[in-house]
């Protein structure tokens, strides 16, 4: 879940930077991003990627 909250932290700096630079639909993308991180429409599944890459690749 920490992943999650980073990376909506990072999307929300991200939409500030744009929005100073004039880039509003830009940065209304990533705020959308960041909000659908946050309500956790999104679902973390990078432990179970990497576990599945293990498994299939162990010698």
């Amino acid at each position: 879940m920490d992943r999650l909250k980073r990376a909506a932290a990072e999307n929300r700096r991200a939409a500030a930077v744009l929005r100073e630079r004039g880039r509003d639909a830009a940065a209304d993308r990533y705020e959308a991003r960041a909000g659908a991180l946050e309500s956790g429409r999104v679902t973390d599944r990078t432990d179970e990627v990497i576990g599945i890459f293990r498994a299939a690749f162990r010698r």
